[in-house]
């Protein structure tokens, strides 16, 4: 396998870039360019010269043997100045040598995996926590990365086998007279266990839903104010705001971060039901589909709304007066009444994701989690105990897939292509 290099850190021009090399090579590479390396994981200042003695950088060299490194193997990194010019030149003298060539983009935390440094789940944790903007996104994306799930994941696969050396244990035995068959209520009582914690992560939302967000979406009839309400609650002109009514034909989408969450508002082309503009039909269609997909509905027409996820507002109270008590008055000159409907909007949004704490789970990683549950639900009260035992199976496969077990080449690809070169 070659020996690979990357600067791991953001591209240059920095103060600091480092330069990762990783391989059977990595040592003897980093050898030719600073000459004696520092004892294992001590930091040392080194000149780095290429083939021809030239002088390109003053460096701190550190040398990681393997196979107690990040990627499993020899690793070595160059903490160099970080201009474009310095890094370019350390690439070049890199590349000169034999074994050596550029990383691919997640090529060394795909050598992690292989080399059995971190499991398909943690890889999957350190592209999410690559991509996080929210401090919601970083804590779910930790909690994958630093094994916390895995280790549930094992745990589970962990309670699968005992009850599968039990199963295995009552088919191989059972003709013997000293070995009797394993109580089946004892066996669904522990396969329950874990299909109750399988269903529980299950009615968790899948990490994309935190990943994209809240939709919060303003109805109501032309002119009432809601691009107006939209810009106030985000706080920046994001809408077009006119006396004219119609001016809103299309949606108008802003995406807001508030307390480590993704809100995604959405203004509407004013509601009405006859319009002889068919540009305006178009954008009161969209309205009614950004209804359908809403998370939570603002609702500023002047009747109560008939809909569970709507809040009734109350646009424009300083100025008219629509009796609706119910409603939550707002004014975008009283930023306290915007606070008011933004606390309402955040409670509802608590409703829409639940419990912030403990795992969440890939879309796909939700369907192996529920191919496994559903095995396991066919297996309690199954009395054949070969059919027990092949639904055992199907469920330990499956969460085994999770780890990256038999993971196919085609995952590997579309999982490590999020990654940066020189991650």
């Amino acid at each position: 396998m070659d020996t690979i290099f990357a600067v791991s850190s953001g591209r240059p021009p920095a103060a600091i870039a480092v330069m990762r090399i990783s391989g059977r090579d990595a040592i003897a590479a980093a050898t030719r360019l600073a000459g004696t390396l520092p004892r294992a994981r001590h930091a040392a200042l080194r000149t780095l010269r290429n083939e021809a003695g030239a002088a390109l950088d003053q460096a701190l060299v550190l040398r990681f043997p393997g196979p107690a490194t990040a990627t499993g193997e020899d690793l070595v990194e160059l903490h160099l100045h970080g201009g474009r010019a310095v890094v370019a030149a350390v690439e070049q003298a890199l590349a000169a040598q034999p074994g050596l060539r550029a990383a691919e983009a997640g090529e060394f935390t795909r050598r992690s995996l292989a080399n059995g440094r971190i499991d398909l789940i943690q890889a999957q944790g350190l592209a999410d926590l690559l991509e996080a903007e929210t401090e919601q996104q970083r804590r779910m994306a930790i909690e994958s990365a630093d094994g916390a799930v895995s280790r549930m994941v094992t745990a589970w696969m962990d309670a699968l086998s005992r009850i599968g050396a039990l199963i295995e244990a009552s088919i191989d035995f059972d003709d013997e007279d000293d070995v009797g068959p394993v109580d089946p209520t004892l066996l669904d009582r522990e396969v329950q266990a874990v299909t109750t914690e399988l269903g529980d992560a299950l009615s968790r939302p899948a990490v994309e839903r935190y990943q994209d967000g809240i939709k919060v979406v303003l109805v109501g009839p032309p002119n009432v104010g809601k691009s107006s309400l939209l810009n106030a609650l985000i706080g920046r002109e994001a809408a077009i705001v006119s006396p004219i009514a119609g001016t809103t034909r299309d949606r108008v989408e802003a995406s807001v971060i508030r307390r480590g969450r993704i809100y995604t508002l959405i203004d509407t082309a004013g509601l009405r039901d006859d319009t002889a503009d068919p540009i305006e039909r178009i954008g009161i269609e969209r309205a009614r589909e950004a209804v359908g997909a809403a998370d939570i509905i603002l609702d500023l027409s002047d009747q109560p709304a008939d809909d569970s996820r709507a809040i009734d507002v109350h646009p424009r109270a300083d100025v008219r007066s629509t009796g609706r008590t119910e409603a939550i008055a707002t004014a975008t000159n009283d930023m306290g009444s915007i606070d008011r409907l933004w606390i309402e909007i955040e409670l509802r949004g608590d409703l829409v994701l639940g419990d912030p704490s403990g795992p969440s789970f890939h879309e796909a990683q939700r369907q192996s989690i529920a191919t496994a549950h559903a095995a396991l639900e066919r297996l309690i009260g199954t009395e054949d105990l070969l059919l027990r035992a092949e639904e055992l199976r199907t469920a330990s496969r499956a969460l085994a897939g999770l780890l990256g077990i038999d993971a196919t080449e085609a995952m590997l690809d579309a999982l490590f292509g999020r990654f940066c070169v020189g991650k």
